[in-house]
């Protein structure tokens, strides 16, 4: 079992950053995928971005691309989404993903124009 804490967000302006954390526990999570997925008010749940293993390059939304960044740290088995240049389209709740199967409970991000 793996539990899945997300954190980071918070109310910024537009072309300001954020960096979300995803901190993982129960077991280690550095082999599997972990992504990132966000979900506005009024609209389905959509793909971000995910990061594999060792070795694969990461995978990024059309709409986040060439401004987010995600990353991970196996060591302190947590991954992080580099939020810059934020639109106030970026607003949602943001969940972080492991495995496919784990969710965190999902983290706030508004950015006001």
């Amino acid at each position: 079992q793996v539990q899945l804490v997300d954190s980071g967000g918070g109310l910024v302006q537009a072309g300001d950053s954020l960096r979300l954390s995803c901190a993982a526990s129960g077991r280690t999570v550095s082999s599997s995928d972990m992504a990132r997925y966000r979900q506005a008010p009024g609209k389905e749940r959509e793909f971000v971005a995910k990061v594999g293993g060792v070795g694969v390059r990461p995978t990024y939304a059309d709409s986040v691309k060439g401004r987010f960044t995600i990353s991970r740290d196996n060591a302190k088995n947590t991954v992080y989404l580099q939020m810059n240049s934020l639109k106030p389209e970026d607003t949602a709740i943001y969940y972080c993903n492991g495995a496919r199967i784990y969710w965190g409970q999902g983290t706030q991000v508004t950015v006001s124009s």
